[in-house]
């Protein structure tokens, strides 16, 4: 079968596509035949290096693979053959035109939800819920969402004022994006391209305060804006580093004025966001959750994804299609 390889660390250039043997589902797993395969922004910090690989490489990558179970392994539910699922792969193997995963690393796509629609949504679905959970958000509250064009933060958008948000203030790359998190929910929307936007934002909100804010950008950024939070319930959660670091907050920072600050990370977190992979499905199902679809490509074009998922140059999920998929 078709493949992509990730020969070592490095530029997109390390994605090669490559004929590797076929998988076979051992015992508890599926087979999975791919028809969308959806490329992701932490994909490209693995692929740089950012974060190590455990295994050696050449290895096939990617994080998740959306298609039809064709196989079933031993132990595994009989009702999941033919089943359109999205299958997520803890980092290695969605790159492929067959994957094998658990059958609990799969979720089942709703009728009625287009299976790239389905591979493009998971992702930021599936962890702007849990954020939105930890957020606990009243009803009357004003939130900050950065990125919101797109992913995680466009997600966000669309379903802040469904979990009780009253006011939603976004920040996206551009005029192109800053409309698209307008027709996403934004009330308002600043250009994170300037480098001042958080003193814009002070300008927009004038003698009003941030209660919640969502940070995909880590850093030094979200040390200034601090100081633009709800004194005493004001609250911040992390769940990005796109400035290259996280948050710049400390304790002290923090109690100044009675802030919090949630790092959503690590294993537990992660479990909470698998959790909530079926609901996220469902709500697209439903369209109270808009896909967000970028370019298809050909599978052998990994390399070419990466770069455009890098320098932003898309507003909606980038999709791979392998080879046999068709157009």
């Amino acid at each position: 079968m078709q493949a992509v390889v990730m020969l070592e660390p490095g530029a997109p250039e390390v994605l090669v596509a490559r004929e590797v043997a076929d998988p076979h589902p051992g015992p508890g797993e599926i087979l999975v035949e791919t028809t969308a395969v959806p490329v992701l922004y932490p994909e490209t910090l693995l692929r740089s290096g950012a974060f190590p690989l455990p295994v050696p490489m050449p290895v096939v990558f990617g994080f998740q693979a959306a298609g039809v179970v064709t196989g079933l392994g031993p132990g595994t539910d009989p009702a999941l053959r033919g089943a359109r699922v999205v299958a997520a792969t803890a980092g290695l193997g969605g790159y492929a035109e067959k994957v094998c995963v658990p059958a609990e690393f799969a979720t089942i796509i709703p009728d009625g939800l287009d299976t790239d629609a389905a591979a493009a949504v998971l992702m930021g679905g599936s962890v702007a819920l849990p954020l939105l959970e930890a957020a606990n958000l009243r009803g009357t509250e004003t939130v900050l969402v950065q990125a919101a064009a797109a992913g995680v933060g466009g997600s966000l958008t669309q379903l802040a004022k469904r979990f009780g948000a009253a006011h939603v203030i976004a920040t996206a790359g551009g005029a192109d994006k800053g409309d698209r998190a307008r027709e996403l929910g934004a009330d308002q929307v600043l250009d994170h391209n300037d480098p001042d936007w958080p003193d814009r934002l002070r300008e927009v909100l004038g003698e009003k305060t941030i209660d919640v804010v969502f940070d995909a950008v880590g850093g030094e950024p979200a040390g200034r804006l601090l100081a633009l939070l709800t004194p005493a319930t004001g609250r911040m959660l992390g769940y990005g580093q796109l400035s290259g670091g996280p948050a710049a907050v400390t304790a002290a920072d923090l109690m100044v004025a009675g802030l919090t600050y949630t790092g959503c990370a690590g294993p537990a977190w992660l479990s909470r966001v698998a959790a909530a992979r079926p609901r996220a499905l469902e709500l697209a199902a439903a369209g109270a959750l808009r896909p967000m679809l970028g370019p298809v490509l050909p599978l052998d074009q990994a390399a070419r994804a990466h770069r455009l998922v890098e320098q932003r140059a898309t507003a909606g999920t980038v999709i791979l299609r392998p080879e046999h998929a068709g157009a």
